[in-house]
């Protein structure tokens, strides 16, 4: 049943994404997901990035509509969601990652919506960093991840 809920998304975001910019990711098809509750602090998604290189995990919140920086990488959160309480949970997050390496022109690595509960569905393919959603949450503050 969640394979099917994740295909369908999938499906509705590949139709959508065509006619969306980057600043206003496409929204998943599935009614069952809104934006976190308002709360003190700011909606944000909590994200886990690994530096396979050093095997360094940084766990980090990233504001929507902002960037961080996870070593060569510069993450931006476009939106983060999560389902109704009534429904399974689940958090989704839009995100773009490109790759600033030093010396080289800027590579755009990923676009798109990253689960949490299914992480490998759509993974960044990196052979340096991996990143993965976490959650959505109303954080009360940030600091940037550092990977060095």
């Amino acid at each position: 049943m969640r394979a099917l809920l994740v295909f369908a998304v999938l499906a509705s975001c590949i139709g959508a994404a065509s006619a969306q910019t980057p600043q206003q990711p496409p929204r998943p098809g599935n009614a069952n997901l809104r934006p976190v509750p308002d709360g003190p602090g700011i909606r944000s998604a909590e994200l886990q990035g690994l530096d396979k290189v050093t095997a360094r995990t940084q766990r980090f919140y990233v504001p929507v509509g902002k960037s961080t920086r996870f070593g060569t990488l510069e993450i931006t959160v476009g939106d983060c969601l999560v389902n109704v309480p009534e429904a399974p949970p689940e958090s989704v997050a839009y995100l773009t990652i490109v790759d600033h390496k030093p010396g080289q022109a800027e590579e755009r690595l990923f676009s798109g919506w990253m689960f949490a509960s299914t992480p490998s569905l759509s993974a960044l393919d990196h052979g340096v960093y991996d990143v993965r959603v976490l959650s959505c949450t109303m954080a009360q503050g940030s600091s940037p991840p550092s990977s060095r």
